[in-house]
């Protein structure tokens, strides 16, 4: 039996063009596989859908079971979807929102559901639900567009006494580095702040951490499981979005060259965020590791990792048994069988 498999890229994020290439990896590796037929269904970046060029749409009707579609020789017909694969970064994709539209549609979905799809977009809620949860996150501060308005030099004292220099100033609820710049006094404080105020309304500034930026990859739904940790030594002062997409000068060491007792612990602390934020399928744990004092700092966690020909995720895999088109497989099962799980559930309540 063939299973379709739906693949939604590109979107309305500044994440958009990372979308195309990690889409493009997918969609190559899942061609691999047999008995799937996938269709590409791609976002522009004014949020159209369109399949093949022609319009179409996920309706929040559990009765289509697919791409209703709107144009071409096809059109007011509904095209059966299996699996829904999102490879959207970024929000409108990553956060939530796409996740809580396949949930009304009742469609299977590789990735974290609403709820972990949420918090693991939204960088401020991710640290107070890690911190509360007991990991190690770095100390940070947050505050609004209209908070900075109307008490901006309040901040930048609260940023010098609280967190010190340098510090990393991030838009909320975005990846990829987008609108993330380092700070090493106030008058930069300030610049980064207005670049990061251009992605969203809510701004993190974290105190730095030094370290060696540690990556692990988790795979699974109820009994997540970590892959070895791989380590990145970045081309510039940070891994940014230049270090991570256009510059190849970056180093991937795989595996990480830490001592064995770090590596458990990395394994560990990457399987108590994953359970710490909800999340099903598969997600990247970033990470920064002190070897000599053995401290590890839990970053961010990123539901939809990236999947380009450099990415870390599926490097991780690769290195750790898993090769790309077993990985795929993996994931569309655990779409399938949280889904099942979901369907399980009672939806009517009688006294």
């Amino acid at each position: 039996m063939v299973k379709k498999v739906a693949v939604l890229y590109g979107g309305r994020s500044g994440e958009h063009e990372v979308s195309l290439r990690s889409a493009a990896a997918v969609i190559d590796g899942l061609k691999q596989l047999d008995n799937i037929e996938v269709l590409p269904v791609f976002i522009t970046k004014d949020g159209t859908w369109l399949l093949h060029g022609n319009r179409v749409a996920f309706l929040p009707d559990p009765n289509i079971g697919g791409l209703y579609l709107l144009e071409g020789e096809s059109a007011g017909q509904v095209l059966t979807v299996d699996v829904i694969f999102p490879v959207l970064h970024g929000p409108l994709g990553e956060d939530g929102t796409v996740q809580g539209l396949l949930e009304l549609a009742r469609l299977p979905y590789v990735g974290a559901g609403v709820a972990g799809s949420a918090v693991g977009m939204d960088k401020i809620l991710m640290k107070a639900i890690l911190r509360e949860a007991g990991l190690p996150v770095a100390d940070h501060i947050w505050f609004t567009a209209y908070g900075w308005a109307h008490g901006e030099q309040e901040y930048v004292t609260a940023v010098s006494e609280k967190l010190g220099y340098p510090c990393f100033v991030k838009p909320a609820n975005l990846g990829s580095s987008v609108g993330v710049s380092k700070a090493y006094n106030s008058d930069e404080l300030k610049a980064a702040v207005a670049e990061a105020l251009q992605y969203d309304r809510r701004v993190l500034v974290e105190k730095m951490l030094d370290g060696l930026e540690i990556e692990c990859s988790v795979l699974g739904n109820d009994d997540p499981q970590a892959s070895l940790p791989g380590q990145i030594i970045p081309c510039n002062d940070f891994y940014d979005y230049r270090a991570k997409y256009l510059d190849d000068r970056s180093q991937l060491i795989i595996p990480a060259e830490l001592p064995p007792k770090l590596t458990e612990k990395v394994r560990e602390l990457a399987v108590k965020t994953f359970r710490a934020v909800d999340c099903a399928g598969y997600a990247r744990v970033d990470f920064f590791v002190e070897v000599e004092s053995g401290v590890v700092w839990v970053n961010e966690i990123n539901t939809i990792p990236g999947f380009t020909e450099i990415s870390m995720f599926p490097k991780l895999w690769e290195a750790s048994g898993l090769p790309f088109p077993r990985l795929l497989q993996k994931l569309l099962d655990l779409a399938e069988e949280r889904a099942k799980q979901k369907a399980m559930l009672k939806t009517e309540y009688a006294v």
